[in-house]
């Protein structure tokens, strides 16, 4: 008998909203102050920068996706592309990093919606996510497009109240002083955690309808239409409290407003990036389980988390597995830097999808080879360019993990 595999349950317009509750999540609402605090005035030149990178990448990971269209995303490319320990590692850094992204999201939202009692409402949060996640990716995706409107909703309140306002300034866009490399590519490297959402329509590939056409579109559609809110906001927090003020800012958007005479917009704000964090939430549990599911099939984490529920169709245990450990990351630890070691294995999962998409013929509709190139080389630069504590611990995470695997493959041949 063949095994039992995952619903297709996702369209287009689902798969899109999957990728833009990813990355239009929390991230909008945090990541631009430490990127100004990096960058001074040449925010935007990180801005463009992290762009560019995410495009190469999307582009990858969408060719690959069309022709590997299952749960896993680049643990499977890898996998088949470049060898088992390759698509291994490309695991390990994705259910890691992102596993830390999660309960930062989760004391994220907790931090706007409950202050004062955070943890627990972190740990409530993470329990009732992962509870609808049990209940079938459809209604994940109909929540996240609920979330997805409102948070768009807010931005766009934002980006209106500040470039309208008199303390909107041109002049504060324009870059002043030399341009600093290293600060430049370091805020482009904590930008990307803003950007890194669109993974996510890759790692349901199992669950989307007609992935061959449908993931080749979703993800450069969600990519488009976040760089456009991301640079709308970035103009407008920028012009009105410049890169020194953007810079030293706690909540940058909220900061905007009340700068720019909208103080009655503050609450609407906060409500904002709470709910933006729970986006973001729903999107990486789906996204973590998914390939944790795809690794446990293939022995690299326990078996008993290869399973499918036979009603819902979603890898159950998959879920509640990395439920409980952010509800438990969530309760214990202090994951405020979680921003750059998250960045850091992110930014090389998606090394090794673009080393993937090298490999790729013309038949199988390869992108153009400057893309993966530029993908690669962009991947590595920005993970070196984070802040030390960043690039030290994440690279330790992933030489554990690769000792990991030598060691099993050692015991096991």
């Amino acid at each position: 008998m063949q095994p039992r595999g995952l619903a297709r349950r996702l369209g287009p317009r689902d798969a899109v909203v999957i990728g833009l509750g990813a990355m239009i999540g929390a991230g909008v609402f945090a990541a631009f102050a430490p990127a100004a605090r990096a960058a001074g005035g040449w925010l935007l030149a990180g801005l463009a920068i992290a762009a560019v990178v995410a495009y190469c990448n999307a582009t990858s990971s969408a060719r690959l996706a069309a022709r590997y269209p299952s749960s896993g995303g680049t643990y499977v490319y890898g996998r088949e592309r470049l060898g088992p320990f390759w698509g291994y590692l490309a695991g390990w850094a994705f259910v890691i990093g992102k596993t830390a992204s999660c309960a930062a999201m989760a004391l994220t939202f907790a931090a706007y919606a409950a202050p004062g009692f955070e943890r627990p409402a972190a740990v409530v949060a993470v329990l009732a996510l992962t509870a609808l996640n049990w209940r079938g990716v459809h209604k994940s995706a109909l929540a996240t497009r609920v979330i997805v409107a409102v948070v768009l909703g807010v931005l766009a309140a934002v980006v209106v109240a500040g470039l309208s306002s008199p303390a909107a300034s041109a002049e504060q866009l324009l870059p002043t002083g030399d341009f600093p490399v290293r600060g430049v590519l370091q805020s482009a490297g904590l930008l990307f955690f803003a950007f890194a959402g669109y993974a996510r329509i890759a790692t349901l590939g199992e669950e989307v309808r007609d992935p061959e056409r449908t993931i080749p579109r979703a993800i450069p559609a969600a990519l488009g239409i976040t760089l456009v809110v991301y640079a709308a906001v970035a103009v407008a927090v920028l012009s009105v409290l410049g890169p020194q003020g953007l810079g030293s800012a706690t909540a940058p958007l909220a900061a905007t407003v009340t700068e720019a005479g909208a103080g009655w917009l503050t609450p609407v704000v906060r409500v904002g990036a709470a709910v933006a964090a729970l986006g973001s939430l729903l999107a990486l549990i789906l996204g973590v389980s998914r390939t944790t599911y795809a690794m446990a099939r293939d022995r690299h984490l326990p078996p008993q988390l290869d399973a499918v529920h036979p009603r819902f169709e979603v890898p159950h245990r998959a879920e509640l597995a990395v439920g409980l450990v952010v509800a438990v990351l969530a309760a214990s630890v202090d994951l405020r830097g979680a921003i750059g070691f998250s960045s850091f294995g992110v930014l090389l999962y998606y090394a090794i999808a673009n080393a993937s998409a090298l490999t790729l013929s013309r038949a199988e509709h390869r992108p153009a080879r400057l893309v993966p190139i530029v993908g690669l080389a962009g991947c590595l630069l920005l993970a070196a360019s984070l802040p030390v504590t960043a690039v030290v611990s994440g690279a330790a995470v992933i030489a554990l993990g690769a000792l990991i695997y030598a060691a099993r493959r050692v015991r096991r041949p």
